[in-house]
């Protein structure tokens, strides 16, 4: 029956027909299977099986693993990780940093469209700064790397920062192993560029490529030393236009600066380079920088020292970085930071014998652990 409208007064002003049920948007079959569908889990040796054979689906769930801070899921990932090592190694890693608005995105985009055209397989481990208050990341880079995103030879994984120092990721040199398992030969590893992340990149990587941007100012004006010390090369973006003498002038005095700096490695200087991103010129040359020194590198004996110096690096990391979470986790430790912080904020205690009563605490419960 036709539902009747009602106007002022109680008279019929238009009469009109319910219409017919519409049907739910999903098949209610498929939705009740889609609810009781659970993850399939898979053992370890079932995860390596897949990231050996190519599977970006387990790679980036095994990632996702590696980055979580729940205990078990720790506790997998590091068998994963393990059991991957074998397979480790036969990649050149490329870590990339530079100042803000320097184009480091567009640059990897176009230096990443030049190595897989080459054949090469290419991993993009994009760090994106984490906020303090919220610790949430904006994770844009496949965004901002699309046509880079969808060549089939590339594997763009960003990663929030989590809080660590400088804005690297706590399980970066992880990921490398595992997207090296994968079958990605080049890997790239893009920092934030705030300061202290370049330290634990550098760390991380064989080749370390430093991106400046001419016309912002006095190009050396707070560019730590310790910065310049780590680049393998120095790459002047944004060279196009207007912006080429700037350029050209910039890439003499950064040329000058580095001639001062002692040569950190056997049979390699730095050097510096112009290049336009978004016009995809001087990118052919820096690849062929990059080349130059792997080959160098490799025939003096010094890219290897240099991957088992840093796995010696990592060793000390690892010890700092588990104190620092076993510290943290004790419910003692727990239970007397608030009194003492508010201590702290009245003045009634220096910094010096607070530290010293919780270590003092939390050696005295090691003990007991013993």
């Amino acid at each position: 029956m036709p539902e009747e409208i009602t106007g002022e007064g109680g008279r019929s002003a238009l009469s009109v027909n319910k219409g017919i049920e519409q049907p739910p948007n999903i098949n209610p079959d498929v939705l009740k299977r889609l609810k009781s569908r659970k993850r399939r889990e898979y053992t370890a040796d079932q995860y390596v099986e897949q990231i050996v054979a190519g599977n970006r689906t387990i790679l980036s769930q095994v990632i996702t693993l590696v980055e979580s801070s729940l205990p078990e899921h720790y506790a997998v990932a590091q068998e994963v990780v393990e059991k991957c090592l074998p397979y480790k190694g036969a990649s050149v890693r490329i870590g990339i940093t530079g100042v803000p608005g320097a184009g480091k995105s567009t640059f990897i985009e176009t230096l990443g469209k030049l190595v897989t055209s080459m054949g090469h397989r290419l991993a993009v481990l994009a760090i994106d700064p984490s906020s303090e208050q919220s610790k949430g990341s904006i994770l844009g880079d496949k965004t901002r790397m699309e046509t880079l995103a969808s060549d089939p030879n590339a594997f763009i994984r960003p990663s929030p920062s989590a809080g660590t120092l400088g804005g690297v990721a706590r399980k970066t040199r992880e990921i490398i192993i595992l997207c090296e398992a994968a079958g990605f030969n080049t890997i790239f590893v893009e920092t934030v560029g705030v300061g202290q992340s370049e330290t634990l990149v550098h760390s991380m990587v064989d080749f370390f490529l430093l991106i400046m941007l001419a016309g912002a100012g006095d190009e050396l004006q707070g560019i730590k030393r310790g910065i310049m010390e780590m680049a393998d090369a120095i790459a002047i973006n944004k060279a196009d236009g207007s912006n080429l003498h700037r350029a050209e002038v910039a890439k003499n005095e950064f040329h000058n600066a580095l001639h001062l700096l002692p040569p950190h490695k056997p049979g390699w200087h730095p050097t510096v380079v112009t290049c336009s991103a978004v016009e995809a010129r001087g990118i052919q040359e820096i690849w062929d920088i990059i080349n130059r020194y792997v080959t160098i590198t490799k025939e003096n004996g010094y890219f290897f020292e240099w991957r088992k110096s840093q796995a010696i690096y990592r060793m000390h990391e690892s010890i700092r970085e588990t104190l620092k979470t076993s510290f943290y986790n004790d419910n003692d430790i727990s239970e007397m930071l608030p009194e003492l912080e508010d201590l702290l904020r009245a003045g009634r205690i220096t910094s010096y014998s607070a530290a010293s009563r919780l270590l003092k605490k939390y050696f005295v419960n090691c003990g007991r652990k013993t």
